[in-house]
This record gives structure tokens, sequence and C-alpha cells, in this order.
């Protein structure tokens, strides 16, 4: 079964960027290549319940297994020891991808309390963006009285454009809220 954000892409955004940017085949077109989320967990080296809570939680967001990420090296001054759990991730790719992002854009932005939008300014140069979440709490599969503590999390959207211009014109097509002053 095809997602809907799917859908749209190859009937609406596809015909769009074509016409935008002069593209003169549809493999061309930039697309969204994968979705990132990551969750750092600092506090997670004193109390490993907290990270096992972590887990579940991204799991239950993004409907994959996260992978747990350790510290490269050793950072004294963040009692941080190599080898250490620090954070997880999630790499989310081709249905499953467009699933999340459909949910993220049309069922848990909208939650977070006075949003605005997302900023213009969060591309990295090479047609990639990434913004911050405060809270899990914004999805709705997460039950409020489970959560032991509130955690924020990074989404990252990598996709094949070559400029930020490409990039911006995809995700804006594909329904990213971006905020209204710095759309003008």
């Amino acid at each position: 079964m095809e997602s809907r954000l799917y859908d749209k892409y190859t009937q609406e955004v596809v015909p769009a960027m074509k016409e935008k940017f002069g593209y003169k085949n549809d493999m061309e077109v930039p697309k969204l290549e994968k979705v990132v989320v990551n969750m750092g967990l600092g506090d997670a080296k004193d109390n490993p319940k907290l990270l096992d809570a972590a887990i579940n939680d991204l799991s239950i967001i993004t409907g994959q297994a996260p992978v747990v990420l350790k510290a490269k090296k050793s950072v004294a001054n963040f009692k941080v020891r190599q080898g250490q759990n620090i954070g997880a991730k999630v790499t989310l790719r081709k249905q499953k991808m467009y699933d999340f992002i459909d949910k993220l854009f049309n069922v848990a932005l909208p939650r977070v309390r006075d949003f605005q939008g997302l900023s213009n300014n969060s591309f990295d140069g090479r047609g990639n963006y990434a913004f911050g979440i405060r809270e899990q709490l914004i999805f709705p599969e997460i039950d409020y009285d489970k959560v032991e503590k509130v955690r924020g999390m990074d989404v990252m959207f990598v996709t094949s454009a070559k400029t930020d211009e490409e990039a911006h014109e995809l995700l804006n097509l594909m329904g990213l809220p971006y905020a209204r002053e710095e759309q003008e």
C-alpha cells in the first residue's frame, strides 16, 4: 500500500519541480532519501532505565527499532567514558519514511504549543534540512502517564537535491510547515 505522501510526491511534486527548475527527466527531480531521528541521552549514563524508556518511545514514534549510539571518546568534562550509551537514532527510508513524515507534518507539529512553523534557515548547504523537537509528547502514540522524562529529538531530512533552493521547494511542496514571516 502506497503512502498518501508518496502519491502526492509522484502526482504533484514531481511535475511542479520539473516546471520550476526545468528538469527534463523525472529521475532528475530531487527526492527524499532518508529521515534520521536522533535522541541524545546524556543523562542515561547514570540510569540505564532512562535509556530503555527513551528507546521504547523512539520505536513507538517511528515504528522501527532504534540503534543505540555509544561514545567514541572519553570526555572528562562531561563525565563520559568511551563506549558508554549516549544516544539513540533511527534511519527511516521508503514506506516508513513517508508514513512518519505524513504523521509529523499533519498530526505532531500542529500539536506543538504556539507553533509558528519551522525555520527556513536550517539547511546545510547540500540540500539537507534539520530541526529539533522539544518534547516527544507531541506524537499521539506516546502515553503522557507513562513518560519518565520529557525528551527532545533531532529530525533530519536527507534529500538528493544539489542546492538548498531545490530542497526548500521540495519540502515546501511536500507540506513542510515553514514559518510565515520567513516565507515572504
